[in-house]
This record gives C-alpha cells, sequence and structure tokens, in this order.
C-alpha cells in the first residue's frame, strides 16, 4: 500500500498543532505550585510571575500570620505581607513544621503535607539558611512527597558554589556539601526533579528561569 507524503504531512502538522493546543490548555487552566521557603526576595519574585500566569501558588512557611502580616514584626520569620497577597490572590501561605519537630512556630501547621503536596504538580525547594536545618527541611519534603505525591515534579534551587562564599562568607565547604547533600536527597530519591543553581544578583532573570524550567518539564 502506498502512503500518500502529502497526507503524511499534513497528519504530522496536526499532531504537533494538537499536542500545542493541549499545553497550552494545561498552562492556561494553572498548575498547583508549592513552595517551601518562598517568603524571601527569590519566592516572591517567582511566586507572583507564576500567579500571574494563572496558576496557584502555596508558600509553605514557619510563621504564616506573620508572613502575611501587614507590617513586619520580626527579622527571624520571612515575611511577605498582607498588601503583596492581596495584590495576588492566587498566592497562600500555609505553615508546616519546617522539617524540625522542635522548632515549630507556626500555629495551624499540622496536615500541611495532604493540604498541599498531595496535590501539588510541582514542588520548589527555596529554603534558605546554610545549616542542618536546610538538610532537614529538603529530607521532610521529599520524605513526605515520596508518601503522598511522588510524581510531582521536584525543584531544589541553591546558589552557585562561587557566589556562596560572597554572600555567606564563613566555613566554605561545609555549606557547599550541604547544598549537595540537599541535590543528592532530591536526585536519589525522586524520578521527577530538578536541580537549579541561581546567580543571586540575578533575581528576575533567575525565577524566569525556573518558569521555564518548570513549563518544560510539564510539557
Amino acid at each position: 500500500m502506498s502512503i500518500d507524503p502529502t497526507k503524511m504531512a499534513f497528519k504530522s502538522i496536526l499532531i504537533q498543532f494538537v499536542a500545542v493546543v493541549i499545553l497550552r490548555s494545561s498552562v492556561a487552566q494553572g498548575f498547583s505550585i508549592v513552595i517551601p521557603g518562598g517568603t524571601g526576595t527569590i519566592g516572591a519574585t517567582l511566586s507572583s510571575a507564576l500567579a500571574n500566569d494563572g496558576h496557584d501558588v502555596t508558600i509553605l512557611c514557619r510563621n504564616a500570620f506573620l508572613a502575611g502580616a501587614p507590617n513586619r514584626a520580626s527579622g527571624d520569620f520571612g515575611w511577605l505581607g498582607q498588601g503583596f497577597l492581596e495584590s495576588h490572590p492566587g498566592i497562600k501561605l500555609r505553615d508546616w513544621d519546617g522539617g524540625d519537630l522542635l522548632d515549630i512556630v507556626g500555629q495551624d501547621w499540622v496536615g500541611w503535607q495532604e493540604d498541599t503536596l498531595a496535590k501539588a504538580d510541582v514542588v520548589v525547594n527555596l529554603v534558605g539558611g546554610y545549616t542542618q536545618q536546610r538538610e532537614m527541611a529538603a529530607e521532610r519534603i521529599v520524605r513526605e512527597s515520596l508518601r503522598v505525591n511522588p510524581t510531582a515534579l521536584q525543584i531544589t534551587v541553591s546558589p552557585k558554589d562561587d557566589e556562596l562564599k560572597i554572600i555567606s562568607p564563613g566555613v566554605p565547604t561545609t555549606k557547599i556539601a550541604r547544598l549537595k547533600q540537599c541535590e543528592d536527597l532530591v536526585s536519589m530519591n525522586c524520578a521527577n526533579f530538578k536541580c537549579v543553581r541561581l546567580e543571586a544578583n540575578r533575581v528576575e532573570e533567575e525565577c524566569d528561569r525556573i518558569k521555564n524550567v518548570i513549563y518544560d518539564a510539564l510539557k
């Protein structure tokens, strides 16, 4: 049986068109994106960009009440502010334990896994700091994700090694090893993952890059 090359070409174009329509429809409907540690500058920039694209964003923070207060009450906790949240109704805050059950400060942290991770398409780990707390948080995210939603895309975000020495001087070898440990937790346990290293002084450009990583992975 002969094959009409014109029909085959048309069929190929049609399939590509349908794939694009499905992708755009999926993006238009919006993803569910969870961002642990998203109350800093990168978290605010990334979450607002994602919300503006029509996605539902949940930021996991140690104290949602303080993070969403009209004014910053303490430098010990992340803060986005009431005005920020009112301007971005697609973003909500949720208390979580941060990986350290001995240092819980939020009022409503119980059940955060089922409320957020279970329905997430993407988890973007922006937990900062370079102490053991970072490793504990990364382990908690991975363990609970595997329990309630093992297919979610896991994105671990860290600074580049050379920039870490500038933005957080002191014991660089230990800190660099911690970043690698957090990435290894994801790469060795999650089937769907990306590890992203950022340039600290290019926040908007790097947040756009994270967005592209999400959209490319979920095509």
